[in-house]
């Protein structure tokens, strides 16, 4: 007889509640066998970050490059696909300046004036040329983001953490690769996409670990700092979702009916059966036959549109991702004591942007993409411990937003080629 198993949002929730346990039981200087509980906490989290640093360069590089093949299959990239992209990027850069903005004006890394280091558990330290660069730059820096963008060596830059070249050559790769003759084109394409697979497949097995590392390292935290965490991690949690709702209530509404001239409430009636599904899967490629089903039937899109919008927003349009991943990274800057001026937080807005289009639509995979921001921004990768207590409901929050901001994207391209989704509704 099978032994049901336990959803990963379950594992990761009792996870959580024996790392608690456990790090209050241990303190800082309990020991089992004359091994230090801590050290071992230490070990489990290293162990789990150290795997999700070891998928950023195959997983982000291959998906990046298969998006942008499929985008540019078939003439893709025509009227339809011009305006499909157009959509993504501008909804992708609301959601990211959304996030940007909340997360200034709450500070969930700062407590009491000061970086919330020492009250998160961080021990890392940051590199002292980093600071006085932060420190000493200003609008002039964003040409040297520009400049990152196209490095003289690919795989140095690759192997140096340079994620921001290695992404635009991913995005570059992709798109002139479609542009081959067969069977060039075909032999590529099957390269990428085989390897996309098995990134994938990796990626879903390391993240069946992820209840061990969650418990290392929030059991770590407890056990070093007790529950001084507590306050600024529920300042970030409340400011993503704040965030979140703003930009799904907000932003996705007044596009819906300014520029797709539909009711935004008869939109989400339309859509609720995939937006309870994404909430309770977090899994944007798991809903999306439901979510064609919904903006086909409820809203009234035709196939045509449906087809190709939706399956390639499911792969590279995540504004609820690239929201959070935004957030995540301001708030362990924050928490470090870097002050990020405009050029930074420029850099943020790019790196979030194009890794956003990489994201594989499964759960907890913004996690890589985290990393590949801070990576960017020279901060240690010890600070996705911060965000890994909360990461899971958040993780169900913005897969519904990605899914909504997919379906809002359909009926607002349906309506410029033509068509006349909700209107029925709307005119009633």
């Amino acid at each position: 007889m099978k032994i049901a198993r336990l959803a990963l949002h379950w594992q990761i929730l009792i996870a959580l509640g024996l790392a608690v346990l456990a790090g209050t039981l241990s303190g800082p200087e309990g020991s089992l066998f004359g091994v230090r509980l801590v050290d071992v906490y230490a070990f489990l989290g290293t162990l789990f970050l150290n795997a999700l640093k070891m998928l950023i360069v195959p997983l982000i590089l291959s998906s990046i490059i298969t998006g942008m093949a499929s985008i540019g299959e078939g003439g893709a990239l025509g009227r339809l696909g011009g305006k499909t992209l157009t959509y993504y990027l501008t909804t992708s850069f609301l959601a990211i300046v959304t996030g940007l903005f909340l997360v200034n004006l709450t500070q969930p890394g700062i407590v009491d004036g000061q970086p919330a280091k020492e009250a998160l558990g961080l021990t890392a330290e940051l590199d002292p040329a980093l600071e006085e660069k932060v420190a000493g730059s200003g609008l002039g820096e964003m040409a040297e983001i520009f400049l990152r963008m196209v490095p003289p060596n690919i795989v140095a830059a690759a192997a140096e953490g340079q994620m921001l070249g290695l992404i635009f050559f991913g995005l570059l790769f992709g798109f002139f690769m479609t542009r081959l003759r067969e069977p060039l084109k075909e032999s590529l394409t099957r390269f990428w996409s085989g390897t996309f697979e098995v990134m994938m497949m990796i990626t879903d097995w390391v993240m069946r670990f992820a209840p061990i590392g969650v418990f290392g390292l929030v059991a770590k935290v407890v056990a070093t700092t007790g529950y001084s965490a507590i306050a600024p991690l529920a300042v970030f949690f409340f400011t993503v979702l704040a965030a979140l709702a703003f930009h799904l209530f907000v932003n996705l509404s007044l596009l819906l009916r300014f520029v797709g001239g539909v009711s935004p409430l008869a939109m989400l009636r339309a859509m609720a059966p995939a937006l309870l599904t994404a909430f309770s899967t977090s899994s944007s490629s798991a809903t999306l036959p439901l979510t064609m089903e919904c903006v086909e039937k409820n809203a009234g899109v035709s196939n045509r549109v449906t087809s190709f919008v939706l399956p390639l927003g499911a792969t590279v349009n995540m504004d609820g991702t690239a929201l959070y991943e935004c957030v995540a990274a301001v708030f362990i800057a924050q928490a470090y004591g870097l002050e990020l001026d405009l050029a930074d937080q420029f850099l943020i807005v790019v790196t979030a942007l194009l890794t956003s289009i990489g994201v594989a639509g499964i759960p907890a995979a913004s996690l890589v993409a985290i990393t590949i921001i801070l990576a960017a921004m020279g901060l240690p990768a010890e600070g996705v411990a911060l965000i890994l207590a909360v990461d899971r409901l958040l993780d169900m929050c913005r897969t519904s937003v990605n899914v909504y901001s997919d379906a809002s994207g359909a009926v607002i391209i349906a309506r410029l080629e033509g068509e006349r989704p909700l209107r029925a509704k709307l005119d009633a």
